[in-house]
C-alpha cells in the first residue's frame, strides 16, 4: 500500500506526533507499506513536492511542534478554478494522485483542509483525514488535537497578565485566537480566571462591558481581566458586513483596541491590550495532545489497513471513532449559547457583556 501524507493550513501542536503515530501503525501493521511525504500541504500535491519517508524520519518527532512536513494554506473557493491551460488545482492533486500510484491520502488539517479532503473524495481519491486545530471548531468531534495546548498557552499569558494588571490597577484585554468560534477563549477565560469572556458566538454590548468594570470597582477590586477572542464583536458590528466593520475599527481587523478605548474613556480606567497571538500555536504539544495526537494517528492507520475511505477521524466522549467526511465538511462547531460552561461562568460572576 501506497499513502501519501500531507499537513495543510495553520501549524499547530500535535502534528508531528499524529504523523509519527500513523507512520508506525503503518510500518508495523501493514506489510509492504510505502509512506510519502507531501510536503507544504495541499501545494505539494499540485506541484508533486514529495519524498519517500522511512521509519527514521518519525523518530525523536513526538514532543516537537510544527509540522516536519511544512503546510501551507490554500483556499477551498479556488479548488476548481481553471488556469489558462484549462486546468484546476484540484485536477492537478488528482492527476498527481494517480502518477505517484497512491492508494490512500492522509490529510492533518481543519475546517478547510477537510472541505477540500471531502472534494478530492468525491472525485474518486481514497481519503482519510485527521482533526487538527487550535480553535477546536471542526463539527462531528469533541476535541481537535493541538486544542488543549493552546488553551495551556493562552491560560499562561491570562496568569501573568493577573500580576501586571493588579500591580498598576489596570483593565487588560487579552486577544485570544478563534476568528468565528470561542471554544479556546471560553477554555482559557474561565480557567485563567477572567473576570470578562468575549465570544464571537455572543456579540457583546460595550456600555454591558463597562458597566461591570465599574462595578466591580465600586466593589473595591482595582483590576479587571478581560478575554476576548480575536473574532468578537460588539451588537452594532455583528449587524455589519465585513469592509464596513473593518472601517468602523478604523482599519484594525479586530475590535480589541477600540474596545479597550471606549472603556478608559467610559469607565476613567487605565486600559491595555494584549496579543499573544502565534505563541498560541508554536511550542510542543502538552501531554494530553500527545496522547491524543497518538491515538487519532494509529486509529487512522488502523482505517487505512482496513481500507476504511472518505472519513475523517473523530473523537467522542473516550471513544476514538470516525465521520464521513461529506457529513462534516463545511461545518463549523460553534460555542452553544446554552453550553454547560456558559453556565458555569456565569454562576461565578463571569460576565460576556451581553448584559445577563
Amino acid at each position: 500500500m501506497k499513502i501519501g501524507i500531507l499537513t495543510s493550513g495553520g501549524d499547530c501542536p500535535g502534528l508531528n506526533a499524529v504523523i509519527r503515530g500513523f507512520a508506525k501503525y503503518v510500518f508495523n501493521e501493514i506489510k509492504d507499506a510505502e509512506l510519502i511525504g507531501i510536503s507544504d500541504g495541499y501545494l505539494g500535491l499540485i506541484n508533486k513536492d514529495v519524498k519517500k519517508m522511512k521509519p527514521s524520519d518519525f523518530s525523536g518527532i513526538l514532543n516537537v511542534g510544527g509540522t516536519i512536513l511544512g503546510t501551507s494554506r490554500q483556499p477551498f473557493k479556488s479548488m476548481t478554478d481553471e488556469d489558462r491551460n484549462g486546468q484546476s488545482k484540484l485536477d492537478m492533486m488528482k492527476k498527481n494522485y494517480n502518477a505517484l500510484g497512491l492508494d490512500l491520502l492522509v490529510t492533518l488539517g481543519g475546517a478547510g483542509t477537510h472541505k477540500t479532503a471531502a472534494l478530492l473524495s468525491s472525485v474518486g481519491l481514497n481519503v482519510i483525514g485527521i482533526p487538527k486545530t487550535i480553535d477546536n471548531d471542526i463539527y462531528g468531534t469533541d476535541v481537535t488535537f493541538g486544542f488543549h495546548t493552546a488553551v495551556d498557552i493562552a491560560t499562561e499569558c491570562i496568569d501573568r497578565i493577573h500580576t501586571t494588571a493588579a500591580s498598576h490597577g489596570r483593565t487588560m484585554l487579552i486577544e485570544i485566537m478563534g476568528n468565528k468560534v470561542g471554544w479556546l477563549t471560553l477554555y482559557a477565560g474561565i480557567a485563567g480566571g477572567a473576570d470578562i469572556i468575549l465570544l464571537p458566538e455572543i456579540p457583546y454590548d460595550p456600555d454591558a462591558v463597562v458597566k461591570t468594570v465599574e462595578k466591580r470597582i465600586e466593589n473595591g477590586r482595582a483590576f479587571n481581566i478581560i478575554a476576548i477572542a480575536e473574532g468578537a464583536m460588539s451588537i452594532e458590528e455583528s449587524k455589519m458586513k465585513k469592509q464596513e466593520r473593518l472601517e468602523y475599527r478604523g482599519g484594525r481587523a479586530t475590535g480589541t483596541e477600540k474596545l479597550a478605548q471606549y472603556i478608559e474613556e467610559k469607565a476613567g480606567v487605565e486600559t491595555r491590550t494584549v496579543v499573544p497571538g502565534h505563541l498560541q500555536r508554536g511550542g510542543s504539544p502538552s501531554p494530553y495532545d500527545r496522547l491524543l495526537s497518538t491515538e487519532m494517528g494509529s486509529y487512522a492507520g488502523r482505517l487505512a489497513k482496513e481500507g476504511k475511505h472518505g472519513v475523517t477521524v473523530a473523537l467522542r466522549g473516550t471513544e476514538i471513532t470516525y465521520n464521513a467526511l461529506a457529513d462534516i465538511a463545511g461545518k463549523m462547531k460553534f460555542v452553544p449559547t446554552d453550553h454547560q460552561l456558559l453556565g458555569v461562568a456565569r454562576s461565578i460572576g463571569i460576565s460576556f457583556g451581553d448584559g445577563r
